[in-house]
C-alpha cells in the first residue's frame, strides 16, 4: 500500500520534497521553512515537523519493502583484507 496523502492541504510533491530534504540534509525545521519559502511555498516549521514525524516512517517502510535482498553469505578475497 502506498503512502496516503488524503486530506492534506499541500501537494504531495511539496510534502515529499520537504521530508526528503529534512531527512537527507542536516537542517533545522526553521531553516527548512526558509528553504521552502525561497521555493515559493509558505509553510510553518511546526507543519514541517508534523510531516516528518508522520510521513518519514511510512516512506522508510515502503523503501524497505522495495529493497532487494542480499545473499546470506558474504565472502571476501584476501586482497581486500
Amino acid at each position: 500500500m502506498a503512502v496516503s496523502f488524503k486530506g492534506v492541504h499541500y501537494p504531495k510533491s511539496v510534502i515529499l520534497y520537504a521530508v526528503y530534504f529534512y531527512v537527507r540534509y542536516a537542517v533545522s525545521y526553521r531553516d527548512l521553512e526558509e528553504i521552502m519559502a525561497e521555493r515559493g511555498v509558505d509553510v510553518d516549521h511546526a507543519t514541517l515537523n508534523s510531516w516528518v514525524v508522520k510521513y518519514s516512517p511510512l516512506i522508510a517502510e515502503q523503501a524497505q519493502k522495495r529493497k532487494c535482498q542480499t545473499a546470506n553469505s558474504w565472502r571476501m578475497d584476501e586482497t581486500y583484507v
